[in-house]
């Protein structure tokens, strides 16, 4: 579905509601976040990400509020915000036909990390 798509484009495939004038105002903003607050970047497995965050109530409520925006305009994403043990933490998961755009997003986050 995405095979011959940009790098930016590939984080919006066509299930994806946010209208396409906003798109690049939303690739901005995580990528704004990644490069704010991403402390590690791990994949615990093929449809699973695990963003590793700068911890603070500040951070978390950023995570969280991209992550709720994002999830509607592209249900596929499940996005599980972890605050436990003085860290910060939030999880990507999608399913397997949405795979290339999990990857996309762990490689922007990577440059950050």
């Amino acid at each position: 579905m995405t095979e011959n798509l940009a790098p930016d484009e590939v984080w919006a495939p066509s299930a994806c509601t946010l209208p396409t004038v906003e798109r690049p105002l939303r690739v901005a903003e995580f990528d704004a976040l990644f490069a704010e607050t991403v402390r590690a970047v791990r994949r615990p497995g093929r449809e699973r990400l695990r963003l590793e965050l700068a911890p603070g109530p500040d951070n978390a409520a950023r995570a969280a509020e991209l992550a709720a925006r994002e999830s509607g305009c592209c249900s596929f994403f499940t996005f599980v915000l972890t605050v436990a043990d003085g860290g910060l933490a939030l999880e990507v998961a999608v399913p397997p036909e949405h795979v290339e755009v999990l990857d996309a997003l762990a490689e922007r986050a990577g440059r950050s990390a």
